[in-house]
């Protein structure tokens, strides 16, 4: 039996366009499994941090993080947050900025490698980014994401232990260090089986379109 595909995803848990382009990856392979011949997938979530100096507690809204981390006017920002708000909705995500807690995103990182290490990463992944895009929740505080690992079914304790010792802080360093090496510079990134690299939140069906192409090369190796 041929190998699955594998796609490796570097994001980051506060990046809007990363949501997007994991639910459009998500709706791209949905569209492949009635194929005859449904191509095999195996999805990783990589580290990317965009803003490492944030703190865990930010004072202000969205509209005043990317005001003063852009330099960006304000009314630009609101503009930018409203399209990317429209984009998402395309894709089923109802974003609301009005919510958004801005956090450092390190610990959300441990976390998912953590939740991968217990075969949860993909569940981690998604109910991070519904918690910080969609409910406001706040991802950057070890207790809040102790709960929101519990919620897919991660064992509270071990989680805690796990964040409070930063036990896979050294996991989310090498995961920068191979996308530095790759020369990502901007996410999401996906590269699939090791070969090709496709940059941004993709439409659904380019995602297909790619992994059909992938499949059929490994079919005929």
């Amino acid at each position: 039996m041929t190998d699955k595909i594998t796609i490796d995803v570097w994001s980051d848990i506060a990046c809007p366009w990363c949501y997007i382009g994991k639910r459009n990856l998500e709706t791209g392979l949905a569209q492949t499994t009635d194929d005859a011949d449904a191509p095999q997938v195996e999805v990783t979530f990589h580290s990317f941090e965009l803003s490492p100096d944030t703190p865990v507690d930010f004072e202000g809204d969205e509209i005043d993080f990317l005001a003063g981390h852009k330099g960006m006017p304000r009314e630009r920002v609101s503009e930018m947050l409203e399209q990317v708000t429209g984009v998402a909705a395309g894709s089923g995500l109802a974003y609301r900025f009005d919510l958004l807690q801005h956090t450092n995103t390190v610990k959300a990182h441990e976390l998912l490698h953590f939740a991968k290490g217990h075969g949860r990463q993909n569940e981690m992944a998604e109910r991070l980014m519904s918690a910080y895009f969609t409910e406001g929740k706040h991802v950057g505080r070890v207790d809040d994401l102790v709960e929101l690992a519990s919620e897919v079914g991660l064992d509270a304790d071990a989680t805690r232990e796990a964040l409070e010792s930063s036990r896979h802080l050294a996991d989310v360093r090498a995961d920068q260090a191979q996308a530095q090496a790759y020369g990502i510079q901007g996410v999401p990134f996906f590269v699939i089986d090791g070969k090709y690299g496709v940059s941004g939140a993709q439409p659904a069906d380019a995602f297909a379109q790619i992994t059909r192409q992938v499949w059929a090369e490994k079919q005929e190796a």
